[in-house]
């Protein structure tokens, strides 16, 4: 549709490599634009998402492996790259639940998770920032967790071998602070031509091989199943176009209605 054309915009996607990462690098890739895909993987392994989509869209894609910690090896990769329309923030890692094993708080994970989630996000974000702030035109887009607005629910483990204080405190604190921090962005840097909003996906197809937790969540979901990668494709494509241009700040829960309860 003419209104989501993407051409001509240049769209980093952090993340790339991961589930919602490969799909919408596909869907943002099918309405015209050109993409710089990021991830920690071999950089083999984003080469080959490359050529899949290049054999496709025809678009311009540059793979970069990087660790968004790095803050050295970023300026040296992005010293020449300027023209940054769009960033997709969707790196991250997600603390797992251990099976079986009691959570104890571990200091080290903690660190670990703020230094990746938290504090990674933020410089990386506000180098391209800078970027976008010299052209007077940016967007940003930030992946939560509906673990950032509602606190786990202990009757999605009931009855398995996982302890039942579930998702580790470490993932719930790292991915919290993003709602506010895009909020932050888009009322602090709206006048130099910036926007950020915020995405809240929820349970996108897992290889989770519990049948007792798939049985309990889809008692839990309003929606009453699992949520698929290409049905992430949308949001992203409207928040990546210029028919988005007046929302700024906003947060929106593709969740199948998990927080609504």
């Amino acid at each position: 549709m003419k209104e989501f054309n993407l051409n001509n915009k240049t769209i980093i996607v952090t993340g790339c490599n991961g589930i919602i990462g490969k799909s919408i690098s596909k869907a943002l890739s099918s309405y015209g634009a050109d993409l710089i895909l990021i991830d920690i993987v071999e950089q083999s392994k984003i080469n080959k998402q490359t050529r899949e989509l290049q054999k496709i869209f025809k678009n311009k894609i540059l793979p970069i492996k990087l660790d968004i910690n790095n803050e050295i090896e970023t300026k040296k990769i992005f010293k020449n790259i300027n023209k940054i329309d769009v960033l997709i923030n969707l790196a991250a890692i997600d603390a797992k639940v251990n099976e079986g094993k009691e959570y104890i708080f571990d200091k080290k994970i903690l660190k670990n998770s703020l230094n990746t989630n938290l504090i990674a996000t933020s410089i990386f974000t506000d180098f391209i920032l800078k970027k976008m702030i010299k052209r007077k035109k940016g967007n940003i887009i930030n992946v939560a967790s509906t673990y950032s607005i509602v606190s786990p629910n202990l009757n999605l483990y009931k009855g398995t071998n996982t302890f039942k204080l579930n998702k580790p405190l470490e993932y719930i604190l790292s991915k919290s602070f993003i709602p506010n921090y895009s909020r932050y962005i888009a009322t602090t840097y709206a006048r130099k031509g910036i926007r950020c909003n915020t995405i809240v996906p929820h349970a996108v197809i897992t290889n989770n091989k519990n049948n007792k937790f798939k049985k309990n969540f889809l008692k839990l979901s309003p929606i009453g199943r699992f949520c698929k990668p290409s049905e992430l494709n949308g949001v992203f494509i409207f928040l990546s176009s210029d028919s988005s241009s007046y929302m700024n700040g906003a947060l929106i829960t593709l969740d199948g209605g998990w927080t609504a309860w």
